[in-house]
């Protein structure tokens, strides 16, 4: 079954798979910081309606196609956003890596950022080369939770 669109701009695009489960927050350009945000808010409204602790969803970041990431929205994403996915009970956010300098640039910094073991949440990223791979490693993940 093909991927579901419940979110789509020129910079990107929220899916879902059902089958694995899973939402993908898929960048196809560079997307300045309220883009950014509208489509991970997007995201953020169908994973708190879907996920629960007894039916986990997993979320992949298809950042294969990503630009630079503003200072302003990494700050976000550290302090607020992963807080919240944190909260709705994401635990391992899953990374398709950029294909793009600037994408891995931006990658690198969000990385960096969890990597400091903030005490506010818990949150571990895992690297996928392809989104295929991400749904496996989620299925995976999910199976042995």
């Amino acid at each position: 079954m093909p991927d579901q669109v419940i979110f789509s701009e020129p910079y990107g695009a929220v899916l879902i798979d059902a089958s694995v489960p899973c939402i993908i927050s898929q960048w196809h350009t560079f997307a300045n910081k309220q883009e950014f945000r509208t489509l991970l808010e997007a995201a953020m409204v169908y994973f708190d309606a879907h996920s629960s602790q007894a039916k986990p969803w997993g979320w992949i970041a298809d950042s294969r196609h990503m630009g630079a990431i503003p200072a302003e929205v990494q700050q976000w994403l550290h302090a607020v956003f992963n807080q919240r996915i944190a909260k709705a009970g994401l635990r391992e956010m899953s990374v398709v890596v950029p294909e793009t300098i600037f994408g891995k640039m931006a990658v690198q910094q969000y990385k960096q950022n969890i990597e400091q073991k903030p005490t506010t949440y818990e949150l571990q990223t895992r690297y996928y080369n392809s989104l295929e791979s991400a749904k496996d490693g989620i299925r995976q993940y999910l199976g042995q939770r």
